[in-house]
């Protein structure tokens, strides 16, 4: 199964070029580094340090707090952070300029792992979440080079595709000398796979330990002035395709209930923000860009957020948040995020990726599910004619997220014995 992959990877090589261009087209920085991407990281990179990988910038987000946390442990210890997207490298520069080098992980071929592990040899290697690669997982074992895979999820949906793979996903699980589980599910779920069993920890979300930009209630507050001191503002963020629709659907049914309403609306990826902005013209929308920079007056509609890394200063400016992802088979986003800054969340059916965090959100009254367009219009609508309930939503949420803080000390504890012990 394992050679089976392997030239797989390699038969898909011609492609990889054209993949990358194509992403090129809407995202430049897809067309640059490209050695990074086949193995041939650049000559001056941190060796001997620690290397965390955290895929794209959801995880760069959820693994901040971690990250300074080991910077302040570990301050002499070089650091390096790869990630498979650009836009994961931007957040990532955004949330600590230089202090942690960067760099792109290579498509998981076997000579593209080894040009690059040869080349870092990291002292501890650190996978945030579930990224299964293969051969860097097995490359790494060779190399006896220690690695954990933290902050581990692992839905329903995707522990039953694994399963189909058997013995050979068995072999992988048995990589890594640590997998810190988010919840006892994924725990579970990780050890019928095959995962051994006194490997495999729960350590918590690090999601609830995420590091917020200091500024962002005080840029939230400053953005809310212009979009509208008393204006009732709600936002549909990190959207994904197909989901656009039905946002603004439900937005024309609050206008109906609410005339002054505004929707800040935040695509998931830059790519789509184009496509976004048409469709909300096409929509009879009156639509003002963030990237614009131009006042938005009491006659917009909504507030496109086409820019990057500002998610939290958005979120800080509204009154009601829906997380997207959820209304589409996506799995939903950081439904954290928002609950951290005190505002009641809404959310559609689909959150397997964050299936535990949701139950505890509602459980504790801070979070509502809504099947589709018209409920989601029927729950906004109430969220924004009742203050009362929507301060309560919101102190339910931010007082969960204060409560279950900790991840990242469980997680350290980990990293400490792996250190001592190699």
């Amino acid at each position: 199964m394992r050679l089976l992959y392997s030239l797989l990877t390699y038969l898909l090589v011609p492609v990889m070029p054209l993949y990358l261009l194509w992403r090129g087209i809407r995202e430049p920085a897809y067309r640059r580094r490209w050695g990074e991407r086949f193995g041939w990281p650049p000559s001056d990179l941190p060796r001997d340090g620690i290397w965390l990988h955290a895929a794209s910038v959801g995880e760069v987000q959820a693994a901040s707090g971690f990250i300074r946390a080991l910077q302040e442990q570990y301050p002499d210890m070089p650091l390096l952070v790869t990630t498979m997207t650009p836009t994961g490298a931007a957040q990532l520069e955004r949330l600590f300029g230089t202090s942690a080098r960067h760099c792109y992980l290579p498509f998981d071929m076997p000579h593209a792992v080894w040009l690059f592990l040869r080349r870092v040899r990291p002292r501890l290697g650190l996978v945030v979440e579930m990224e299964f690669w293969p051969n860097l997982f097995f490359g790494l074992r060779r190399r006896r080079i220690p690695f954990m895979v933290i902050n581990a999820r692992l839905s329903r949906q995707s522990a039953q595709a694994y399963r189909r793979f058997g013995p050979f996903i068995e072999r992988v699980l048995n990589c890594p000398a640590r997998i810190v589980a988010q919840s006892k599910d994924d725990a579970l779920r990780l050890l019928e796979l095959g995962a051994p069993g006194e490997r495999v920890v729960v350590g918590g979300s690090l999601k609830f330990d995420q590091s917020l930009p200091a500024s962002a209630r005080e840029q939230g507050e400053l953005l809310r002035q212009v979009l509208g001191a008393s204006r009732p503002v709600w936002i549909a963020a990190s959207t994904r395709e197909g989901e656009e629709e039905q946002v603004l659907d439900a937005h024309a049914q609050v206008l109906a209930a609410v005339p002054d309403a505004l929707l800040m609306l935040v695509p998931r990826h830059p790519d789509r923000f184009a496509r976004v902005e048409a469709l909300c013209l096409e929509r009879g929308f009156t639509l003002v860009k963030r990237s614009s920079g131009e006042p938005c007056g009491p006659d917009a509609r909504v507030y496109l957020g086409d820019t990057m890394g500002e998610l939290p200063v958005l979120y800080a400016a509204a009154d009601v948040a829906f997380v997207g992802g959820s209304l589409v088979p996506m799995g939903a986003h950081n439904v954290l995020e928002p609950a951290a800054l005190g505002l009641p969340v809404l959310v559609g059916p689909h959150t397997f990726n964050f299936a535990g965090i949701v139950r505890q959100l509602v459980e504790a009254g801070a979070c509502d599910q809504v099947a589709d367009a018209g409920l989601l219009a029927d729950a906004v609508i109430e969220l924004l004619e009742d203050p009362e309930r929507r301060t309560h939503r919101g102190r339910c949420g931010y007082e969960l997220v204060q409560a279950n803080r900790g991840a990242s000390g469980r997680v350290m504890r980990e990293v400490e014995v792996l250190l001592e012990s190699h």
